[in-house]
């Protein structure tokens, strides 16, 4: 059988058979019905972690245990996105499950909400909490927010029950020094970034040194207090996006410097919220997904990430900008095991629907794809294609092993120019992950698939439909 869901079970097991025999899939959607309760979901969302960031995917000097023995445990992801490169619309596509052109999160210009913006995420927009709600799941967003500051953008006005965290970068709030105001200067002693729960500022300046920590222990207390129902845990942590940050426990205790005291304190909350899970019955209930926003903040050098042998990092449509490292695991249901086939974190917003027997939006264009084949069936990804959106701009296309880029530019450079190509540039990733040689001159037919592709996707694209008014 696809899963031990099924083998600890005579009845189902006898039904599983019986599937199969019908050319039926196995998923434990399937079986909800036999069991007291929906599963439970928690996400682990880091922030500018890159591909190369931990031990089980190839790290050697930052320690990662609770991260690797949940890899062993679960599925590790190797072609898995983010839906955009930089904070704002990343979050867009992962609680909503659309494109970020579709809400209009993703502004050509700055491409993220700043504390001064007034917009924020459309009232049309139907979040994964929201979706999830009429289920009866009790919904938390721990963490970094980024999705619109004033009170009708907040999770709380989201489909959230509970908000705790900082509404947008730890590195936002201007500091003044020297009569002028500051963006980001490793010299500023403090960040004016404000703590919120729910609704309401209770600490301002924000204690980063002890934000990784704060926000396992509220994740925790949620579990403990909503483990009677079905429940889902948005933990989205601030760091490792700079400024750096690490409690004195961790504080210059990993090889890898500061960054890495940051990653293996994120480590640990993990550990603690896996122990918890185990302490309170519930991890055989639970599906906790691992990943990231974007890659790494390059031009921060050492105080930033590493993509591995993925090319470039934070804010570029190269792999290093989108590719993220991460992971499955629900014991007992999902089978260990490497998948390599393609998956983003906009298809969380399906795969978790189907599950908690939840609806899709049907109104609306929907690019989220149902991961179950892959997670519980042993079968390859549904999803076999990507697109990789800079702004309002489409760069790159990945279409099963090859991807093609219309368009490159440099990340955080001076005097930025969109570099076209035409034809454009074609890397083989399962050959070529670094994306080193261009091979369009060998594969004219694989270049024209994806230039259809491309051609299909933006007659069915109107920009900006879905960007409605901001809430009154």
């Amino acid at each position: 059988m696809a899963t031990a869901l099924y083998q600890r079970r005579d009845f189902l097991k006898v039904l599983g058979m019986g599937l199969v025999s019908l050319g039926l899939p196995q998923f434990p959607r399937i079986v909800r019905g036999a069991q007291k309760r929906q599963p439970n979901f928690i996400i682990i969302f880091a922030d500018d972690l890159g591909y190369g960031d931990l031990g089980v995917f190839g790290n050697p000097s930052i320690k990662t245990p609770n991260l690797d023995r949940m890899a062993m445990e679960g599925q590790k992801w190797t072609n898995f996105y983010a839906a955009a490169s930089v904070c704002t619309p990343s979050r867009a596509g992962i609680m909503t499950g659309r494109l970020p052109i579709r809400s209009g999160m993703c502004s050509d210009e700055s491409r993220v909400l700043f504390p001064n913006s007034l917009e924020g995420l459309p009232a049309r927009e139907v979040t994964l909490a929201e979706a999830l709600k009429p289920q009866g799941y009790a919904s938390a967003c721990i963490g970094k927010w980024h999705l619109g500051y004033q009170k009708q953008y907040l999770p709380t006005s989201n489909g959230f029950d509970y908000y705790y965290g900082i509404p947008y970068s730890n590195d936002m709030d201007r500091v003044a020094k020297g009569g002028r105001e500051l963006f980001w200067d490793p010299k500023v002693a403090y960040w004016n970034v404000p703590l919120m729960r729910n609704e309401e500022i209770i600490e301002r300046p924000a204690n980063q040194h002890t934000l990784v920590k704060r926000y396992t222990r509220e994740s925790i207390k949620f579990i403990r207090e909503h483990k009677q129902e079905p429940f889902f845990v948005y933990l989205a942590h601030n760091m490792p996006h700079v400024p750096l940050f690490a409690s004195d426990k961790f504080d210059d205790t990993s090889a890898r410097g500061l960054f890495g005291d940051v990653v293996e304190e994120i480590d640990w909350g993990v550990g603690q919220i896996l122990q918890t899970l185990k302490e309170e019955g519930l991890e055989e209930n639970t599906l906790v997904v691992f990943t990231s926003d974007n890659g790494p903040w390059l031009t921060y050098e050492v105080q930033g990430g590493s993509a591995g042998l993925l090319k470039d990092g934070k804010g570029t449509t190269w792999e290093g900008g989108m590719r993220e490292p991460t992971i499955f695991r629900w014991p007992g249901t999902i089978e260990p095991g490497v998948v390599t086939g393609i998956g983003s974190t906009m298809d969380l917003y399906s795969t978790f629907c189907h599950l908690a027997d939840a609806n899709v939006p049907d109104d609306r264009v929907m690019d989220s794809i149902d991961l179950a084949p892959a997670l519980f069936g042993g079968k390859p990804s549904p999803r076999d294609v990507m697109f990789y959106y800079r702004g309002r701009r489409l760069y790159a296309v990945r279409k099963g092993a090859y991807k093609a880029h219309f368009i490159t530019k440099s990340a955080y450079k001076p005097n930025l120019e969109d570099e076209f190509h035409d034809p454009p540039l074609l890397f083989n990733l399962d050959h070529d992950p670094g994306e080193h040689f261009n091979v369009a001159e060998q594969h004219p037919e694989v270049v024209a698939e994806i230039e259809q592709i491309v051609k299909e996707h933006k007659a069915n694209l109107v920009p900006g439909r879905d960007r409605l008014a901001r809430r009154e």
